[in-house]
């Protein structure tokens, strides 16, 4: 089926077959988790009969099988977005002729959306690399297999082929990629472990936030793995696994158990959650907010299959100084409140053990 569309050539023609796994799942959430596209931009193409399985145009709700040929055209951007090239140092943990792996400091955004026009990863990929492929099709994404948030450090891996990306996307896709994340949270998570199984979409009333859905037919699944590596009393430090990697994915799971990211204001937990208000304790979490005045969340183990070898990469970033500045802290005011002398020692995150 060819799209009767006068403008064919913004539309861009995806081959895909079911398999057993993702069989009766409604085929605007199919596309949608496989093309990491809104669910309402595959509706609309479906609307227009730019989508068929097995030659024939179908309607939303129609529940995928086993072997079914989908071919979806999907528009693509409509205008071609040029970015500036910035000289943006960036911290280069590996890198070949397929792919690198950046460690993203907190406060840098990854591409440019509406609030922020320069500055980001992009604009320093693009002075660093002439000819990164394209996520989506996208100017403003070039060589972006995946993202995390704006005040998350950490990890992130970066294709320089056309191959690399297809490769790279496919393992995220498919839930292969191994990523850990470290977190500071309000509380002790009870039984110092768990998994949280709850699907995430975007909020209705809050278009930047996004919430946790009991009902399937809602969001798209989300499961984060944990384990408590530190308690500190009023808080924890945390190690996340991911199986799935939703926006906003731990913050909105650990503030839906009870325990948000401490500092994260989306999400509550740029307020006392444990704890007395007492004067003194307000300060010593107002000077915490200061050291660190976003999320406690940083990428910190990434491995993933190389995407023209096969042989597994995994790499680990340190966090943060102000992270860790952050733990020394609570640390010591631990020791104050039980009537120690308050010691002088440095937290040790090369310690930490990985969770795995």
């Amino acid at each position: 089926m060819k799209p009767d569309c006068p403008f064919q050539r913004l539309l861009k023609a995806h081959l895909m077959t079911v398999t057993n796994e993702n069989c009766n799942l409604r085929i605007d959430k199919f596309l949608s988790d496989f093309l990491n596209i809104s669910r309402h931009k595959v509706q609309s193409a479906i609307a227009q009969e730019w989508v068929s399985v097995n030659g024939q145009p179908i309607k939303s709700n129609y529940k995928v099988q086993p072997k079914d040929a989908i071919i979806a055209h999907i528009p693509t951007a409509t205008e071609a977005a040029t970015l500036t090239p910035e000289a943006i140092p960036l911290d280069i943990v590996y890198e070949d002729d397929h792919l690198l792996v950046v460690h993203k400091p907190a406060q840098m955004v990854i591409h440019p959306d509406t609030t922020h026009q320069t500055g980001t990863l992009a604009h320093a990929l693009l002075h660093r690399y002439k000819n990164l492929p394209l996520k989506d099709d996208m100017p403003t994404r070039p060589g972006l297999v995946h993202r995390i948030d704006k005040d998350t450090s950490g990890l992130l891996v970066v294709a320089k082929t056309a191959e690399s990306l297809a490769n790279l996307s496919r393992q995220f896709y498919n839930h292969t990629v191994k990523r850990m994340y470290y977190t500071l949270v309000w509380g002790n998570p009870e039984n110092g472990c768990g998994t949280i199984d709850l699907n995430i979409g975007k909020s209705r009333r809050h278009h930047q936030k996004m919430v946790a859905f009991p009902d399937p037919e809602q969001g798209k699944r989300a499961v984060t793995h944990y384990q408590v590596i530190k308690p500190l009393h009023q808080v924890a430090l945390v190690a996340c696994r991911l199986e799935t990697g939703r926006t906003h994915q731990i913050r909105v799971h650990m503030q839906q158990i009870g325990h948000p990211v401490f500092g994260d204001a989306q999400y509550g937990g740029d307020v006392i959650v444990k704890g007395q208000r007492y004067t003194s304790y307000k300060a010593f979490i107002h000077n915490c907010f200061k050291l660190m005045p976003y999320q406690a969340l940083h990428a910190a183990v990434l491995g993933f299959n190389h995407p023209v070898t096969g042989a597994p990469l995994s790499f680990e970033a340190a966090l943060p100084e102000n992270f860790v500045k952050l733990i020394e802290k609570w640390e010591k005011y631990n020791t104050a409140r039980m009537d120690h002398v308050a010691q002088d020692k440095t937290f040790d995150q090369t310690s930490l053990p990985l969770f795995q």
